[in-house]
Formats: C-alpha cells, sequence, structure tokens
C-alpha cells in the first residue's frame, strides 16, 4: 500500500464536516439564487453577490476533490435540484467521465432534479461543457437532445444545424418536450432560417407545441400570431403567464384593453388581470389600480403594477407603509387561511401608502399621454430611446425588471436575441 495519501487522508478525515457543510451550503445557496432570479429585492449586483458566494463553496470542495465527490454523489440520492447542481458541477470540472455520466443520469431522473442539472452545466465555463452539448445533441436518447437544447437556452447558445436537424426528425417531432423546446429555441435566437418549422408547429396536436410555435413566431416580428394566444390568456393554464407576457407587449392596444376586461370578467383571475395591466403598461389603469392596493391581499402586487407603468418607485420616494403591525400573537391561525393564495411574488415587495400614491397620481397624471404603452415612465416605441431605456432597464433594473426588459427588446429588434436575465456571467469565457 502507498502510505504517501495517509496524512491527507487524515487531514480531510480531521475536517469532514467542513466538507460536508461546503456541499450543503452550495446546494443551498443555489436554491436561494434560483429563487432570487425572478424577485423584485434582486439586481444584477446582487446576483453577482451571490453568484460568488456559489463559485466560494464550491472551490471550497474542490481542495479535496475526490473526496467531496462521495459527498456529493450520496446527495445525489435525495433528487433535489441544489443537490444535483452541486454534484454536476464537481464532475464535470473533474473531467471523469464516469462520474459525468452518473452525475447527468441522475439529474435526468426527476423533472426537479434537472433544472439543477441545466444550471450546472449553464453555470460552468464552454471549455467544460461543449463537447457534452454536441454528444447530447447527436445522441440517439431523445432526452439528451432536450437537455441539450435547455442548456444551450440557459447559455444563449445557437445550436446551428443540429437545432434544424431535429425539427426535420419524425422521432423528434414526436416528442413533446423535445419538440416544444426547440420550437422555442428557434424565437429565444431569432432563427428566422427555421420560421417554415414554426408555421408547421401550429399544426400540432399538442397545446403546449403549439403555444411555443406562436410565441417564437411573435418574437420573430410576426406580430398578428399574438391573436392566437387568446385561449391561452383568458383560460388559466400552465402558460398562462407567458401568454400574458408576450400578448400584452404586442397586441393593439384597443384590443388588449378588451382582452383584459373579458379576463376580469372571473373574479378570481384578478392577479393575472393585475399582471396583464403592468405588462400593457397603459396609464388608463392607473386609478384601477389604486383600487386594488386597498384590497390587502393585493395591495403590494398592485404597487409593483403602478411602479411597473409609472417608474415611481415607492420606497425612494416615501410612499410606503413604515410601521406595519407585527399580529402574529393576537390574530387567529388555524393553518388553513390563504390556502390556495400564492403570495410568494408579493414576499419582498413594498406595502405602498394608497392615499400618498392617490395625491401623487393626481398630480402628475397628465404627464402621461393617453394610447401608449409605458414601462418604468417611459413611452415604449420603436426607436432608439426605447432600446436604450430598455437596455439600461436590464443592466441596473430588478430581476422582475430585467426579464421584463428582455422580452420587449427582444420583440423591439427584430435582430436582439432573448437576454437571459436569469445567467451567470463568466469571467474567463
Amino acid at each position: 500500500m502507498d502510505t504517501r495519501n495517509k496524512p491527507l487522508e487524515h487531514l480531510f478525515n480531521a475536517y469532514a464536516h467542513l466538507y460536508d457543510q461546503y456541499a450543503d451550503d452550495a446546494a443551498f445557496l443555489w436554491l436561494l439564487r434560483s429563487n432570487a432570479i425572478n424577485q423584485p429585492n434582486y439586481n444584477l449586483h446582487d446576483l453577482r453577490e451571490l453568484d460568488e458566494r456559489v463559485d466560494a463553496h464550491l472551490n471550497g470542495l474542490m481542495t479535496a476533490p475526490e473526496d467531496a465527490w462521495k459527498i456529493c454523489e450520496s446527495a445525489l440520492a435525495l433528487q433535489q435540484p441544489g443537490e444535483i447542481f452541486v454534484a454536476n458541477v464537481l464532475a464535470f470540472r473533474s473531467l471523469d467521465v464516469r462520474k459525468i455520466q452518473i452525475a447527468i443520469e441522475a439529474g435526468l431522473s426527476d423533472p426537479n432534479a434537472f433544472k439543477g442539472l441545466v444550471s450546472a452545466m449553464a453555470w460552468l465555463p464552454g471549455r467544460l461543457v461543449h463537447s457534452w452539448i454536441k454528444k447530447f445533441l447527436t445522441s440517439k436518447d431523445l432526452d439528451h437532445k432536450y437537455l441539450a437544447l435547455a442548456v444551450c437556452s440557459a447559455r444563449s447558445e445557437d445550436p446551428r444545424d443540429y437545432l434544424t436537424s431535429i425539427l426535420q426528425r419524425p422521432d423528434c417531432l414526436a416528442h413533446e418536450k423535445l419538440y416544444a423546446r426547440a420550437l422555442r429555441l428557434i424565437g429565444e435566437l431569432k432563427r428566422f432560417d427555421l420560421l417554415p418549422t414554426l408555421r408547421q408547429g401550429t399544426n400540432a396536436d399538442s397545446k403546449t407545441v403549439k403555444f411555443w410555435a406562436y410565441w417564437s413566431q411573435i418574437l420573430l416580428g410576426d406580430k398578428a400570431q399574438t391573436l392566437q394566444l387568446e385561449s391561452w390568456v383568458l383560460v388559466n393554464n400552465p402558460l398562462q403567464a407567458y401568454a400574458i407576457e408576450v400578448s400584452f407587449r404586442s397586441l393593439p392596444l384597443e384590443t388588449a384593453r378588451d382582452w383584459i376586461s373579458r379576463l376580469a370578467q372571473d373574479p378570481g383571475n384578478i392577479r393575472q388581470v393585475i399582471h396583464a395591466t403592468a405588462v400593457l403598461g397603459d396609464p388608463q389603469a392607473i386609478n384601477w389600480l389604486l383600487v386594488q392596493m386597498r384590497i390587502p391581499a393585493l395591495t403590494r402586487y398592485a404597487g409593483e403594477a403602478f411602479t411597473t407603468i409609472t417608474g415611481i418607485d415607492l420606497e425612494a420616494h416615501k410612499l410606503v407603509l413604515q410601521d406595519i403591525p407585527e399580529l402574529d400573537d393576537v390574530l387567529p391561525d388555524d393553518g388553513a387561511q390563504n390556502e390556495e393564495l400564492d403570495i410568494s411574488e408579493d414576499q419582498h415587495l413594498p406595502f405602498p401608502d394608497v392615499n400618498k400614491l392617490a395625491a401623487v397620481w393626481q398630480k402628475y397624471q397628465q404627464r402621461f399621454a393617453l394610447g401608449h404603452r409605458y414601462f418604468m415612465g417611459q413611452i415604449i416605441g420603436h426607436n432608439q430611446q426605447t432600446s436604450e431605456h430598455l437596455r439600461q432597464l436590464y443592466e441596473t433594473g430588478t430581476q422582475r425588471l430585467r426579464a421584463a426588459a428582455a422580452l420587449e427588446l427582444s420583440l423591439q429588434e427584430s435582430s436582439q436575441f432573448l437576454l437571459n436575465h436569469a445567467a451567470k456571467r463568466i469571467a474567463d469565457e
């Protein structure tokens, strides 16, 4: 036996708990980041700081890569996306084919875990993953092709002829998730050469495939296709939020107002109506938003919509309630109230002072011209000023604003691929 490794083994055993902690903390921080990418209290600077914290723990694991791998490999059985992310980062960094295969298969075995796998392959420098992306694009396993397209989307990288080939193969078109993902990628990356395949996709039996075929045509500039999204906008479904985001940026103003009125006919759609109102950016709706702000369950969400349209920062201008009483000990809690209401979107939003906001709007509403769309206080038009405004918001805004600015910019400029507000910026790429 070679005894030269014994001191290192003893050293690791002495600090094994630290490596367990590195792995746990890296997984937790990744989960924190995956939530932060769509939150109103994180901007690009905050996201970069979080990325650095994740990297610091990953680098800590790499100081004892073999032993750290054992810890991460054991955690794969949990099928949690954070653990899948950490294990895949370590596996790809090791360049060990066996480890990579183990980590990838764990990520492919569960839809929730899949997010961690895609994130890991998007996180790493291209020199560590590009050969694997190519391998998956040419694989006979259609799930591997689906993974490759998801990673290309996350990295904003064009699979070029591989995407064209996938859209020509009957077996790929019969795989609903793969077909839908391929059509979506056409719009994200502005593959105008594949426009005929989008028109073909609108004839598919799958509603999911149909949706992404229409969605990508809209991103490629065919705004007339927005009318085809009516059912996805007006009826609750898993793609409704995506439909709202693209439709109310593309519809003529009067048509958009009509769709909002029809959506509002069902009181259960109130949050979707607020969402659509914010996306449309119609100043005519501000007085209605002020009314919604007086409803406790809607006040913060409607306040965010007010800011999205007007650009008025509630906290910066002291338009928020300063003292919210803590009543947990005096109010009843049977564990059932708000059971069906997902308020996670509101968690980090301020409580607007509605009376102050009403007074501010009364004073400044004449500065907003009716008949125009507004995003963060500026008219949205097809001009250089709008493009600069959107690019500045993408660089400096909070994560929700960055996502909105990216989509707005992609719809405004025919050649602009859809920027990924969730992406990590890799310095050595």
